[in-house]
């Protein structure tokens, strides 16, 4: 029998029907390849900043200088996210996201000139490439989220919101990978790929056919951004599940000190770098290949707070692990259970929110996830910088784990949700 979403229940292999809407079927090669990019880059940046940094400062000065990389790419995300949602809303998106991937484009090429330069010149220029890069963030998801929506009948949005996320977890588990490998020929040699294949993503956003956008002409800017803030603030189930990733995000977050486990507690290298990062993805890649077959129907809400504190045990273990394989292992368990809060909270939010909005929440969504993400790197540094890095992962484990718990009782009605659909009737 078939639910109200998705393929049968029993599938245990994801409907590729999907993919019969031309503009989705592009969109989502492009957002694979730049998803991929971004992988590898993050690995080439977090590498190149650390291994020039302990050339002349200790573990955690090294540490804490990650974090600033964080908080150059969240800065700029916080101060024009608003603005790049409203313009979500009032300019065709995929220009959007055709001129934001070629800004994007021309970051790469000064990160691989900057490659070649002494250590007193790339050290700022990963710091300019970083902020540059916040400035595009502010300005894509809200365009990419708002976007795919239109590409497939409402009844299929799971079904793509599934494949959205399989997608993405088999670009994170091969771009890290690929980053940690080819950056043994050196940082230029991933700037370069990452480049060839944000030019091709260029291209399969150009020939999508997406339907004619539909701007709000008549409302201010500042009266679109205060629409999109009330809305998010009154809607306690999207409220509660975006703030809930914020919290565990912001202090559970790990990836910005990989490189300090890869190269000063683990021993493993740039590949065993890229393998570590590849890790989550892996775990992510599992779970989401699950959905896009089985996808979730009841409970959605005790599924994503139970995952919560499945995420924070598996930290704290990665924290105390001095095995490779174990260290692998407990961050494969971090992304398969991620990966579910992840489905859950984008379900619901696309769910309950209009199309004329979709741009304005999703800016506001995106603050979050970057606050969590950037910024928590920032704050991984800083945690490193005086509890050291494994203090610092064993304290977001433990805030995970308390937060699954506390969000039950600030947030009921997100722990009561049984179904997607009661995000979209407002209980």
């Amino acid at each position: 029998m078939r639910g109200a979403y998705g393929p049968p229940a029993m599938s245990l292999v994801p409907s590729f029907k999907i993919f019969r809407h031309q503009g989705y079927r592009h969109y989502w090669i492009a957002r694979q390849l730049i998803s991929g990019e971004r992988q590898m880059v993050a690995v080439a940046i977090g590498w190149q900043i650390y291994d020039l940094a302990r050339l002349t400062r200790s573990i955690e000065e090294s540490a804490f200088l990650l974090g600033l990389v964080g908080l150059a790419q969240f800065l700029p995300v916080l101060l024009l996210s608003l603005i790049g949602g409203q313009a979500a809303d009032r300019i065709d998106r995929k220009l959007i996201l055709i001129v934001s991937n070629i800004v994007r484009l021309l970051i790469l090429g000064g990160l691989f000139t900057a490659s070649f330069a002494p250590a007193s010149v790339a050290i700022p220029a990963i710091f300019l490439a970083a902020a540059l890069m916040g400035g595009v963030n502010a300005f894509t998801p809200a365009a990419s989220n708002s976007l795919y929506p239109r590409l497939v009948p409402r009844d299929e949005l799971p079904l793509a919101i599934a494949w959205n996320s399989l997608g993405f977890q088999g670009a994170a588990i091969i771009g890290p990978a690929a980053g940690g490998f080819l950056y043994i020929g050196g940082p230029h040699v991933v700037y370069m790929t990452a480049a060839a294949m944000s030019a091709i993503a260029i291209a399969s956003f150009a020939f999508a056919q997406t339907p004619k956008h539909e701007p709000n002409k008549d409302a201010r800017s500042l009266a679109m951004i205060a629409e999109g803030l009330r809305y998010v603030r009154d809607n306690k189930i999207v409220l509660g599940a975006i703030s809930l990733d914020l919290v565990v995000v912001f202090f559970g977050g790990v990836t910005a000190l990989l490189p300090v486990f890869a190269r000063d507690v683990l021993h493993v290298g740039t590949e065993g770098l890229g393998l570590l990062r590849a890790a989550p993805a892996l775990g992510a890649a599992v779970v989401a290949y699950t959905l896009a077959a089985r996808g979730l129907s009841q409970r959605v809400g005790l599924w994503m707070l139970g995952a919560i504190a499945i995420y924070g045990a598996a930290m704290l273990g990665f924290a105390l692990s001095t095995l490779f394989w174990f260290s692998m292992a407990m961050l494969a368990v971090t992304g398969a259970a991620d990966m579910i809060s992840v489905y859950v909270r984008q379900s619901l939010i696309q769910l309950a929110t209009p199309d004329n909005m979709r741009g304005r929440v999703s800016s506001v969504s995106f603050i979050f996830i970057s606050a969590s993400n950037e910024l928590g790197e920032f704050e991984s540094g800083v945690a490193a910088r005086f509890l050291g890095p494994v203090g610092a992962v064993l304290l977001g484990g433990t805030v995970a784990i308390t937060a699954a718990l506390a969000w039950t009782k600030l947030f009921p009605k997100l722990a009561r949700a049984d179904r997607f659909e009661d995000a979209a009737e407002g209980i």
